[in-house]
C-alpha cells in the first residue's frame, strides 16, 4: 500500500450493485489525483475464513483484512470508505459456516457447549467474529460521529416522511424499571493497579468464578450491573398479557449484534415467555437437539423436520401463537414474526422506523397496526416512549 491510499471496504450487507456501480467512480476521480483504490474483504464470510487458516488449504486462505484496517484506522493518515456490513447473530453465523463448508472449506463447526479446550478455542475465534464485530475496530481511531453541517442542513430542507399520528394510538414502550441493568448499575474507581475476579454468587451461596483475573489500573473506572432472570420473566409475561388485553401487536427491540452477550439470551427468555406451554412439554427435547430459543423461533422451527416429535411440536407452537397477542411481523408475507431471528430487530434502527410509520408495525395479517414496543431494560427506552407521547400530542 502507498501512501496514496484509499481502501474500499468489500463487505456483505450492502448490495453489490453499491460496489460496481459506486467503486468505479471512486477510482475514476482518484486516479485523476494518483490516489490508489484498494478494497478489502470484510464480509462474514471473509472474517470466518481469516480466522482458522490452519483448517483451509493455501489456495482458501485470506489475511486478517479486519486487524489491518483496525491499526490502519488509529493512523492519522487513514482513508478508510467502509460500508454496511452483518453484525452476525449465530444463527447467521452457522449459516455462514455451513455455506463454507458446503464449497469445500474445512472449518469446525460452532461449538454451541464447548467441553474441551479445543472447543473453546474455537468458539472463542468464533465469538470474535459474530455481533458488530467490525464497527467498534473501524471506529477507534474515529470516535466523532457528528454529522457534518450539509449533511444536517440536507435533513432539514428534505425532512424524513412522517406517518400521521392520532392522539387515540395505543402504541407504547414497555420496560422494567427495575432489576434490569440501569437500576443495579455500580460503578466504583479503582484506589490503585491490581486485578478483580468475577464471581456469580447463587442463592444458596454457591460460588462460580466466571472471570478469574481482570487488571485494572489505578483511577480506573470500573463499572458492572446484572438484569435479574426472575424479574424479566414476570415482566415479559405482564407485557404479553397487556398486548393481548390493549390488542395491539407485540414486539421486542434489543440489540443482539452489539450486546452480543446479554441480549441473544434476553431474546431467548421472550420467546420461551411466548410459548410457555411449549417449553414446558418439549424444552428438553429441543434442548437435546441443540435447538435454543436464544436463536430465534426460526430456528427452532427449520430444526423440528429432523425430531420424531417434530409435528407436534409446530402444533404446539402454531396453538400458541394463535392464542397470544398478534406478533409484529418482519416479513408477513414470509411468515417470519418478530420473534424468529435475534438480529433482525435492532432497536436503533426498529423504533425510528416504527415512529416514523405512525407507531405502527406489521401484522401477521399483512396490515398495520398499533405495537406495544417491550424494550426490557429502561437504559434506553424513556427516550422513545417520550417521543411517542409526543408524536401522539
Amino acid at each position: 500500500m502507498t501512501d496514496s491510499t484509499i481502501i474500499y471496504t468489500h463487505t456483505d450487507e450492502a448490495p453489490a450493485l453499491a460496489t460496481y456501480s459506486f467503486l468505479p467512480v471512486i477510482q475514476a476521480y482518484a486516479s485523476t489525483a494518483g490516489v490508489n483504490v484498494e478494497t478489502r474483504d470484510i464480509s462474514l464470510a471473509g472474517r470466518i475464513i481469516a480466522s482458522f487458516p490452519e483448517h483451509l488449504e493455501e489456495s482458501q486462505r485470506i489475511a486478517d483484512a479486519l486487524a489491518e484496517l483496525g491499526e490502519l484506522a488509529k493512523t492519522p493518515e487513514a482513508n478508510i470508505i467502509k460500508l454496511p456490513n452483518i453484525s452476525a447473530s449465530i444463527p447467521q453465523l452457522k449459516a455462514a459456516v455451513a455455506e463454507l463448508q458446503s464449497q469445500g472449506y474445512a472449518l469446525p463447526d460452532y461449538p454451541d457447549d464447548p467441553k474441551t479446550d479445543e472447543e473453546r478455542e474455537i468458539r472463542a475465534r468464533y465469538d470474535k467474529v459474530k455481533g458488530s464485530a467490525v464497527n467498534p475496530v473501524l471506529r477507534e481511531g474515529n470516535s466523532d460521529r457528528r454529522a457534518p453541517a450539509s449533511v444536517k442542513n440536507y435533513a432539514k430542507a428534505h425532512p424524513h416522511r412522517m406517518g400521521a399520528w392520532t392522539p387515540e394510538s395505543k402504541t407504547n414502550v414497555a420496560t422494567m424499571g427495575a432489576d434490569d441493568f440501569r437500576s443495579t448499575e455500580k460503578s466504583a474507581v479503582m484506589a490503585e493497579d491490581g486485578t478483580l475476579r468475577i464471581e456469580h454468587v447463587a442463592a444458596d451461596g454457591t460460588t462460580t468464578v466466571l472471570r478469574e483475573s481482570v487488571p485494572v489500573l489505578a483511577g480506573e473506572v470500573v463499572d458492572a450491573s446484572v438484569l435479574h432472570v426472575d424479574a424479566l420473566r414476570t415482566f415479559l409475561n405482564d407485557q404479553i398479557e397487556r398486548a393481548k388485553a390493549e390488542d395491539v401487536l407485540f414486539s421486542v427491540h434489543l440489540k443482539a449484534t452489539m450486546m452480543k452477550v446479554s441480549d441473544p439470551i434476553i431474546f431467548g427468555h421472550v420467546v420461551r415467555a411466548f410459548l410457555p406451554k411449549t417449553f414446558a412439554r418439549y424444552g428438553e427435547t429441543l434442548a437435546a437437539a441443540g435447538l435454543s430459543p436464544n436463536d430465534g423461533l426460526g430456528t427452532i422451527l427449520n430444526g423440528l423436520g429432523a425430531l420424531p416429535d417434530g409435528d407436534a411440536i409446530k402444533a404446539s407452537v402454531d396453538a400458541e401463537i394463535a392464542e397470544g397477542p398478534a406478533l409484529a411481523m418482519v416479513d408477513s408475507d414470509k411468515g417470519i414474526t418478530n420473534l424468529h431471528v435475534p438480529s433482525d430487530v435492532i432497536v436503533d434502527a426498529s423504533m425510528p422506523a416504527m415512529i416514523r410509520t405512525s407507531g405502527h408495525m406489521w401484522g401477521p395479517d399483512g396490515k398495520e397496526a398499533d405495537t406495544l414496543a417491550v424494550l426490557p431494560d429502561s437504559s434506553y427506552a424513556g427516550v422513545y416512549q417520550a417521543v411517542l407521547d409526543d408524536c401522539r400530542a
